[in-house]
């Protein structure tokens, strides 16, 4: 099963009389049997903090770094969210065996 999470990402688009890169919002879909680690992303967290992201978000916001398998290599993202409510989304697609 495939989930939606919400990444972040460097625009490509440069300001240069601020001397700031621009971020954006964009979906992305992938699949939770691919996760192998997720952890906090406080890099993102210090930059909402110093207002150099997109406005509109609450200060409080936290980012999730997600590093996925890619056979040799892999692939990391930053989404929105903690990793608490990442997991969880990765976690309701998991089937449970029940003890019976």
């Amino acid at each position: 099963m495939i989930i939606k999470l919400t990444e972040i990402i460097k625009s490509k688009h440069y300001n240069v009389s601020d001397r700031e890169q621009n971020y954006v919002l964009r979906e992305v879909f992938i699949n939770p049997e691919h996760v192998v680690c997720l952890r906090e992303d406080n890099i993102f967290k210090k930059l909402l903090s110093e207002g150099k992201l997109m406005s509109g978000m609450h200060i409080k916001q936290s980012f999730t770094r997600v590093y996925l398998n890619r056979g040799q290599s892999g692939i990391e993202m930053t989404v929105v969210g903690p990793p608490s409510s990442v997991q969880e989304k990765i976690g309701s697609t998991e089937k449970q065996l029940l003890k019976g």
